[in-house]
């Protein structure tokens, strides 16, 4: 081995990494350096000391707490919420406290914002990292006081006892905080009761907004790069299967600033059959493709409809033999072929698309061996090793810079748009940014799937529900994008997509339940189904609680008290600590509280009803209870919403403004897609390419919203989508109270 001298000294080290904000307790940064050396040489060359025992924040000399969040910001204002956790523990000075958005690193974990896992996955850890820096500033302003460490406290950015204080910033100027902890340490940390929080739980303003009202927020689209080129994409007639016969670019060569047009080899196999126009300026990209001819060979999907799909999905459900397990208690089969009678119902919701404010884009640089890549993205654990395999290169060797998101809902859980981008970067020497049109991001969408779902119930001779039987098919996201996240069916046949099952699973006490998850093997291959905002239950409680309403009626029993009846939390339905803690029980409180608050079963004029649903959404292991009750009024073929109530228990609210925000979004997008948006693959493709023709909830369509919180010390689970699941069925089973017409398809159409 050649011995190398590279000119850096233990104390150069030391001070860039200090600048660089390298995340070590001091006296640990070199081997054989103490404390007290690194104090010295840091002092030496003019740096500042910094405070960080664990990697989720540090504090400097001047008492200034930065939180590092890894998650993807697209509006609901994530960072100010995980930042909530760690200065409430800290006992920091809210006004102290400001955020930075980190780039992929191995220390951070799995990065991933979706299903609204965010809070419900970080509160714990985040908790007890704050927990450990507040304990060693108390004991650093111990020994700085002379007094002991049990009777000092921290809060406000103070640590104060015995008559005396000091500031944070005093502590970490002068005390011993060179403390770390293992990740056992950690865990064992012991954290504040509710009763003692001051923040958490507390109205707040966001820490993102300053900057985006102010436009000094960077998105990805905003990023740019000296000598960078833009691309723009010409993408095939199928998702799968076309191949680039011929490129013609004679006509683009005219036009100025228009360089080259690339066909894309993905050996990943997510961008298949696409060319990238080359220009100097987007402008000149975009009227270079309008210039340029390909022609392929399509794919065996370029016929495919909307209806192909959907009689995919009904042909599936109607298989007594097809799918995976997902619910299976008691004996469905017996207590279905032993019934009295029957009921059955089919519900299908149409494809859906994401349309993000911001269109994808995605600027690659290939720079000192390492592939750097600014875009907005929310599963950056997910691209990597995909950017990896398409570009034959270590994971090690991407880097993923973050930005916030104009939106993401889903959509930017997937980064295939980086892909396109960084072939064409390394085959071109210089950065390039590829940025989507509307029709193109429309057409190269991961769109939610169209699905059909069967729902059968049997009735004992009392005329009691005795089992129901549920089957429910679509394209699955998760076997196409993140394959090692399928479940195992019950009785161990097969895997399933739980992110297109979740909320069937649901938390009524119904002695006999079976669910099938089905994979639609058609819409799978003829383009790559999605997750969008609430992921399955999203669609599978339009099923469950229009179903549920329809078993009501036909037992001559109100829908919300059928309901109640059967939220007895018994058995499986009592739930466990420490998410699940009150099971059905508190799902039926929310319940009640909306209809109390909705005024269920007072009179309203003709063609005026209520209706119900309840979720418990995200998933049945960190379900937030959610109940929705609609008001409609339904003129001739018109259906207005005019009133929605919502009642939410997601555990602890730690940020209040944040958590109405996001009730507030979700709770709009179920019914946008409940009454007006959704569109149909026709020749393979989306018919719907712009908000021309795709029309999503418009402002005048808004109706009042009334939505409240339940008051809890539970541990905080999620909220992103919860508030989306029940608006669908709650407005269709409003109308079957109006009208008589029971509506069973998304958008509902009269």
């Amino acid at each position: 081995m050649k011995n190398l001298k590279t000119g850096v000294s233990r104390r150069s080290f030391l001070a860039g990494s200090l600048g660089t904000g390298l995340m070590m307790g001091l006296g640990v940064v070199l081997p054989g350096c103490s404390k007290e050396e690194a104090v010295s040489e840091i002092a030496a060359t003019g740096g500042s000391r910094m405070f960080s025992p664990a990697v989720w924040f540090e504090i400097s000399e001047a008492g200034e707490v930065l939180v590092n969040i890894a998650k993807a910001e697209m509006g609901q204002h994530v960072g100010t919420a995980l930042a909530r956790i760690v200065a409430d523990e800290l006992g920091a000075d809210w006004e102290s406290v400001s955020l930075a958005h980190v780039d992929t690193d191995p220390k951070w974990g799995y990065m991933v914002t979706g299903g609204s896992w965010s809070v419900v996955t970080s509160f714990e850890m985040l908790s007890r990292a704050g927990a450990a820096g507040r304990t060693v500033l108390i004991d650093a302003a111990a020994k700085l006081l002379g007094v002991d460490a049990s009777g000092l406290s921290a809060e406000n950015g103070l640590v104060s006892g015995a008559g005396q204080s000091l500031s944070f910033a005093e502590i970490v100027s002068r005390g011993d905080i060179s403390r770390t902890f293992s990740e056992d340490e950690l865990a064992a940390m012991p954290i504040k009761p509710a009763s003692s929080r001051t923040l958490i739980g507390k109205a707040t303003s966001a820490l993102d907004v300053p900057a985006k009202s102010k436009g000094a927020a960077v998105y990805g689209l905003d990023a740019e790069l000296p000598g960078m080129v833009y691309a723009h994409p010409i993408v095939a007639p199928t998702r799968y299967g076309s191949v680039i016969k011929s490129i013609d670019d004679s006509a683009a060569k005219e036009i100025a600033g228009y360089q080259q047009t690339m066909a894309i080899e993905d050996s990943s196999g997510f961008v298949q059959g696409m060319a990238l126009v080359i220009a100097d300026s987007f402008p000149a990209a975009m009227k270079a493709t309008e210039a340029i001819a390909v022609e392929w060979d399509a794919g065996e999907t370029a016929s495919v409809t909307e209806d192909d799909i959907l009689s995919e999905g009904k042909s599936l459900v109607d298989d007594p033999e097809a799918g995976v397990l997902f619910v299976n208690t008691g004996d469905t089969v017996s207590a279905m072929s032993s019934a009295s009678d029957t009921l059955s119902a089919t519900y299908r919701t149409s494809t859906a698309l994401h349309f993000t404010l911001e269109p994808q884009n995605a600027l690659v640089e290939f720079r000192d061996g390492q592939c750097h890549v600014h875009a907005g993205n929310q599963w950056q654990s997910l691209i990597i090793p995909v950017l990896a395999q398409s570009l034959d290169m270590q994971e090690e060797d991407i880097v993923l810079h973050t930005y916030y998101l104009g939106g993401g809902f889903g959509r930017r859980l997937f980064g295939d748009q980086m892909i396109p981008a960084a072939h064409a970067a390394r085959a071109l020497g210089k950065p390039v940014k590829l940025i989507m049109t509307r029709p193109v991001d429309s057409l190269f969408d991961c769109a939610r799937s169209p699905s059909v779902a069967r729902l059968d119930a049997a009735f004992a001779e009392d005329g009691s529900l005795s089992a129901i039987d549920h089957a429910a098919a679509a394209g699955w996201p998760t076997l196409s994008m993140a394959p090692g996240f399928l479940g195992e069916g019950v009785d161990g046949n097969g895997k399933f997509d739980g992110f297109s099952i979740n909320g069937a699973d649901h938390w009524y006490s119904v002695d006999n339940h079976r669910v099938r998850a089905i994979n639609n093997t058609l819409a799978q291959k003829t383009f790559l189904p999605g997750w969008l905002r609430s992921v399955g239950p999203g669609w599978i409680g339009w099923g469950v609680e229009s179903f549920m309403d329809e078993i009501a009626a036909k037992l001559g029993m109100d829908p919300l008290d059928y309901r109640l009846s059967l939220l007895d939390a018994v058995g499986r339905q009592a739930g466990s600590a420490p998410m699940q803690v009150g099971g059905a029980s508190r799902l039926a409180a929310v319940l009640k509280d909306v209809q109390q608050r909705s005024g269920w079963g007072s009179s309203l004029p003709e063609g005026e009803a209520l209706g119900v649903a309840v979720a418990h959404g995200q998933e049945r292991a960190m379900p937030t209870w959610s109940a929705c009750v609609a008001h409609v009024a339904v003129d001739g073929k018109n259906v207005t919403v005019k009133k929605l109530w919502q009642t939410l228990d997601c555990g602890t609210v730690v940020h209040p403004d944040g958590a109405l925000a996001q009730a507030e979004g979700a709770t709009l997008w179920g019914l946008s897609l409940a009454l007006h948006e959704g569109t149909a693959f026709e020749n393979g493709q989306v018919r719907d390419r712009n908000l021309d023709s795709y029309t999503p909830l418009r402002m005048a369509d808004v109706p009042e919203m009334d939505i409240k919180f339940i008051e809890s010390d539970e541990f905080p689970t999620g909220l992103g989508e919860p508030p989306f699941i029940a608006v669908a069925p709650a407005i269709g089973n409003a109308i079957f109270a109006a009208t008589g017409q029971r509506v069973r398809d998304l958008p509902i159409k009269l």
